[in-house]
């Protein structure tokens, strides 16, 4: 028998958590259809003596709503063997959108994720209002990777509520009903759920909360009526649990799911400023699995931190007066200027809060501010921060952070870890990853693009957690088949006969992560970090090699997925 594409010899890693074996795989069209021996010949074969071979990742948390729209290659996620995407995360989106919310919902995306706005303008083409047609432009462009999306509540919110959806009014019961029909048509069209935010972390670009900061109790419940009328979905939310504590907002959440009957995932961080919280949120979803309430923690497989440097789009002396001046200076020409002693001793001397307008820089502290070096270092040890090389050297942090950005042509990175690190530790991540319901992901695939590089979690996650006791099996189903049914797919995650031929061969030995750069391939000339992978020998999508060695092959089987 003749089959598209067979793989030789590989170690089968097959998503269930099941300890690996040696085997040959035949794919047919986008169908894997034998794993064991595969006696008949391929069109195309791959040796894969030595390699895992593993189904492909499915990353449940990105944000390539924008991107999507422009761009056919899926990077960063595609390079980390990402296969399937979830998009529309923590209530931000480009649908439901008339012709004059365009620019609320692109300060909104550019102020909560980072994503420039010169590059949403030139980029989205606005062939769509509602959310249905939405996807039919999605729909309409191929890819390297299969996304899917969820139905952004502060989209939903501006639409009904237009300016009292920006000044934090509460819906009424008609705007609720009709927030409940939008739901409801989204998810019959294909989303695969709505999401919402709770955290006073998102903000626009002119620093106002996200319209869905205070959405009460009785409109959440209305969304996700409106979810289970169009055909059920899941409900993905972000929160300070701060009302007035974990518990009092847990609550609402389960009171929500149990309306419903929907199933619900929640981001889950290790906070600096509160570092039991996120043991009593693990607690409560627990309690809430074992009441029957599908309600699931989504946690980072390391430190969610940001690299600040003069090739990205902040640095800690970004607001003094004196840097501003020559901010428009290409990198190594701006580190030159930097080194001048005047121009030194300017900046040094200047306020670096007062003029800034990154709104994390009074969070950053010198005593959790790491050199970002070759290789990446997620974990620096305590002694190696910013504030501890000043004591040792008799400077102050100022000073070293400073020589430190403006050395050679400034392309070094300073590394802040915002959350999961309180202890110096990525205890609280190993903890996440020994909890049966918790859910890896939060990389922001797509978002963030000037001064944070997560796309790479699922590369480092094997590369990291499998040196540290947990099995590569499991490590390959928390990124895999757990994923997918969080989502609701039952057709890939898994490599077994029937399935889709999503696959990864991955040199287990060779797996690094090289550090991010900065690349200019944005709409309207706009740059990003991106942050690629060694190790990938080829990914299969659909039945088709869409990357070989982390290079793409140019086929581009991705599809948009409908839920229904």
């Amino acid at each position: 028998m003749k089959h598209d594409l067979v793989i030789r010899n590989g170690w089968v890693l097959d998503g269930t958590g099941a300890p690996g074996f040696q085997a040959d795989i035949a794919l047919d069209g986008d169908t894997i259809t034998t794993v064991g021996t595969v006696h008949g010949s391929g069109r195309e074969e791959l040796d894969a003596k030595g390699l895992l071979v593993t189904p492909g990742f499915v990353d449940i948390h990105t944000h390539y709503d924008g991107q999507a729209v422009w761009d056919s290659h899926l990077a960063p996620s595609a390079l980390h063997g990402v296969t399937t995407a979830l998009m529309g995360n923590c209530g931000v989106g480009f649908a439901p959108c008339r012709a004059e919310d365009r620019d609320t919902l692109i300060e909104l995306m550019e102020g909560v994720e980072d994503i420039p706005g010169p590059v949403l303008h030139e980029g989205l083409n606005w062939s769509w209002e509602s959310f249905p047609e939405y996807l039919d432009a999605l729909e309409r462009k191929a890819r390297d990777i299969d996304i899917a999306a969820l139905l952004p509540h502060g989209a939903v919110r501006v639409n009904v509520m237009g300016e009292r959806a920006l000044r934090l009014e509460n819906a009424t019961s008609e705007e609720i009903a009709r927030m409940r029909a939008i739901t409801a048509e989204a998810v019959a069209a294909g989303a695969f759920g709505t999401s919402t935010s709770r955290t006073i972390s998102h903000k626009t670009l002119a620093g106002d909360p996200t319209p869905t900061l205070k959405a009460q109790e009785e409109e959440l419940i209305g969304l996700a009526a409106g979810m289970a009328e169009g055909g059920g979905g899941l409900l993905e939310l972000v929160s300070d649990w701060n009302t007035p504590d974990p518990a009092t907002e847990f609550a609402i959440v389960r009171r929500v799911a149990a309306a419903s009957g929907q199933p619900v995932v929640f981001s889950l961080t290790a906070r600096h400023d509160r570092t039991e919280a996120w043991k009593e949120l693990l607690a409560l979803s627990g309690e809430a699995i074992a009441a029957g309430l599908d309600i699931r923690p989504v946690f980072p497989p390391r430190p969610i931190g940001i690299l600040m440097g003069l090739v990205g789009s902040q640095n800690p002396f970004s607001g003094c007066r004196s840097y501003r001046e020559i901010a428009h200076l290409p990198p190594a020409e701006r580190a030159a200027a930097m080194r001048e002693p005047a121009r030194r001793a300017a900046i040094l001397s200047e306020d670096r809060v007062a003029g800034s307008n990154f709104p994390l820089i009074t969070r950053l502290h010198w005593s959790r501010m790491f050199p970002f070096g070759d290789p990446p270092d997620y974990a620096p040890p305590r002694e190696a921060s910013l504030e501890a090389q000043a004591a040792r050297e008799g400077r102050s942090p100022e000073e070293v952070a400073y020589d430190l950005l403006c050395a050679g042509d400034g392309s070094a990175f300073i590394f802040a870890p915002l959350t999961n690190f309180a202890d110096y530790t990525l205890d609280a991540s190993a903890e996440c990853l020994r909890h049966r319901h918790a859910i890896v992901g939060l990389s922001d695939g797509g978002a963030h693009v000037g001064f944070i590089s997560d796309g790479s979690f699922p590369t480092f996650t094997l590369m990291h957690w499998s040196k540290r006791g947990f099995p590569m099996e499991e490590l390959i189903r928390r990124q895999t088949s757990d994923t997918a049914r969080a989502m609701g797919l039952a057709d890939r995650g898994v490599l077994a006969p029937g399935m889709l031929a999503d696959i990864n061969l991955i040199a287990e030995g060779e797996l690094a992560l090289p550090p991010p750069r900065m690349i200019h391939d944005l709409p309207a000339g706009g740059k990003r970090l991106i942050q690629g992978a060694r190790g990938y020998q080829a990914t299969i999508k659909r039945g088709q090699i869409t990357y070989r060695n982390g290079a793409p092959t140019g086929r581009l089987p991705g599809r948009l997925l409908r839920r229904h």
